[in-house]
C-alpha cells in the first residue's frame, strides 16, 4: 500500500489534518486504532466559533447541544462574576458525532480512512520516515507514505518511534475527570468555572450544559495528593443529578513539546502539546493546527520534498500563528498556580468591581495587558 501522506489518529487532529491534505491534492489514509471514530470522549466538549471557520464547515444541530453566550465564574469564598458574550462564547458539543462527522469532511474531500487499525513500527528509509507498520483486523501491513502526520494523543508513541520527545510527567500534565449528568437544572447558555485549591488544586471545576438539564461535570486538577476523581466526587457529591458517563485522562498544560517535525513526519493536537495551558482546551487549536499540518503536507507531496528542512514550515507557521497566545496562557497559568484560595478571593472581588461587559469582549490575556491595576494587585500577591 503507498499514499502520499498517512495520518495516525482520527480525532480532531487528524481529520484536520486529512481534510486539507486531500483538499489540496494529496492521496491520503487515516487511520484509527478504535473501531469506531469519536469514542471514547476525550474533553469537556467546548469550543468557540473559530473552529468552523477554521474548518470552513457550518455549526450543525447535528452535533451542537448547546449555543453558548456567557460564564459565571466563582471564587473560594461564592464571589460570582458574570461574563456575556465576546470570549466567553461559543458551543458545547457532542463529541461523538463531531468526530465522527468530522472525519467524514475528510472522507468527503478524498481521504481513505481504516479503523481498527493500530501503528506499531514505523518504516525508514537514510533515518527518514517513509510510512507505517501497522496492524489492522490481526494482520500487520506495511504502509507506505511520504509523509506521517501523527495525531495519537498524549505522548505520541509514533511520534517517539521517530525520535522526537513527546514524553509527559504529572507536572506538565493536567489530570481530569467529568461526568456527563442528567437532571442537573443550569442555565443551557452559561458556563460554570469554580476555582479553589480545596475545589481543583492548581485547575478549575466547570459545568457545561448540553440541553434538556443535560450537563458535563468535570474537574481538572494538577495535584498528586489526590485523585482527578476524588474531586470529581466531592464537587458532584450533593448534586441532585445523575451521571450516565464517566471520562478520566491527561492533558498537556505545560505548552508544545520541544519539536513538532522531523524527517517524513509532523505533529498534531495533544501529541504535540497542543493545548491553551491556562484553560486547558484544544479543539480550536487542534484544528487550526491540523489544517497547517495537512497544507503543508500537499505542499511537501507536490515539490516532492519530505525532508525536515522543508516540514519545518509547519512549526514556523503555527508558531507564529498562534505561539505566542500559548506562551503567554502558560505564564498565566503559572501565575494561577501559585495563589492561595484567600488570594484568588481578593482577584475575584477585583474583577467584580470591574466592567465586566468590557472584559468579556476580550480573552483573559488581553484582560490581563488593558488593566495595569491587576497587573499591579498579582504583583503584591506575588
Amino acid at each position: 500500500m503507498k499514499y502520499d501522506v498517512v495520518v495516525v489518529g482520527g480525532r480532531i487532529g487528524g481529520s484536520s489534518a486529512s481534510i486539507f491534505a486531500s483538499r489540496n491534492g494529496a492521496e491520503v489514509l487515516m487511520i484509527e486504532k478504535n473501531q469506531e471514530i469519536g469514542t471514547p470522549v476525550q474533553c469537556a466538549e467546548a469550543t468557540s466559533s473559530r473552529t468552523f471557520k477554521t474548518l470552513e464547515i457550518e455549526p450543525s444541530p447535528q452535533y451542537i447541544r448547546s449555543e453558548i453566550k456567557g460564564a459565571d465564574i466563582y471564587a473560594p469564598d461564592g464571589t460570582h462574576g458574570h461574563l456575556e458574550g465576546g470570549y466567553a462564547e461559543g458551543y458545547i458539543l457532542e463529541r461523538k458525532v463531531f468526530d465522527k462527522q468530522l472525519a467524514i469532511e475528510a472522507a468527503k474531500a478524498g481521504t481513505e480512512i481504516m479503523v481498527k487499525t493500530r501503528v506499531k513500527n514505523l518504516l525508514k528509509k537514510d533515518g527518514q520516515v517513509c510510512g507505517v507498520v501497522a496492524k489492522h483486523m490481526g494482520r500487520s501491513i506495511e504502509i507506505k507514505a511520504d509523509v506521517v502526520i501523527a495525531a495519537d494523543g498524549v505522548e505520541s508513541k509514533v511520534a517517539q518511534m521517530a525520535g522526537l520527545n513527546t514524553n509527559q510527567t504529572p507536572k506538565t500534565l493536567g489530570s481530569c475527570a467529568q461526568y456527563e449528568m442528567v437532571g442537573l437544572k443550569t442555565d443551557p447558555h452559561y458556563l460554570k468555572f469554580y476555582f479553589g485549591q480545596k475545589i481543583a488544586p492548581k485547575g478549575y471545576a466547570w459545568i457545561f450544559p448540553k440541553g434538556d438539564n443535560v450537563a458535563n461535570v468535570g474537574v481538572g486538577i494538577r495535584s498528586n495528593t489526590e485523585t482527578a476523581y476524588y474531586y470529581l466526587k466531592k464537587f458532584t457529591s450533593s448534586m441532585d443529578a445523575t451521571p450516565v458517563e464517566l471520562n478520566v485522562g491527561g492533558v498537556p498544560v505545560s505548552g508544545p513539546v520541544e519539536k513538532t517535525y522531523t524527517d517524513g513526519l509532523m505533529i498534531v493536537g495533544d501529541a504535540a502539546g497542543q493545548v491553551e495551558p491556562f484553560t486547558g482546551g484544544g479543539v480550536h487549536i487542534t484544528a487550526h493546527c491540523g489544517r497547517v499540518a495537512g497544507e503543508v503536507a500537499a505542499k511537501a507531496v507536490e515539490r516532492e520534498d519530505y525532508s525536515g528542512n522543508f516540514l519545518k514550515k509547519y512549526e514556523k507557521q503555527w508558531k507564529n500563528e498562534i505561539g505566542k497566545d500559548l506562551k503567554e496562557s502558560l505564564k498565566y497559568r503559572k501565575i494561577l498556580d501559585k495563589l492561595s484560595d484567600e488570594e484568588i478571593n481578593i482577584l475575584a472581588q477585583f474583577l467584580k468591581k470591574q466592567d465586566l461587559k468590557s472584559i468579556s469582549k476580550m480573552s483573559m490575556l488581553g484582560f490581563v495587558k488593558e488593566y495595569p491595576q491587576f497587573l499591579k494587585l498579582l504583583k503584591d500577591i506575588l
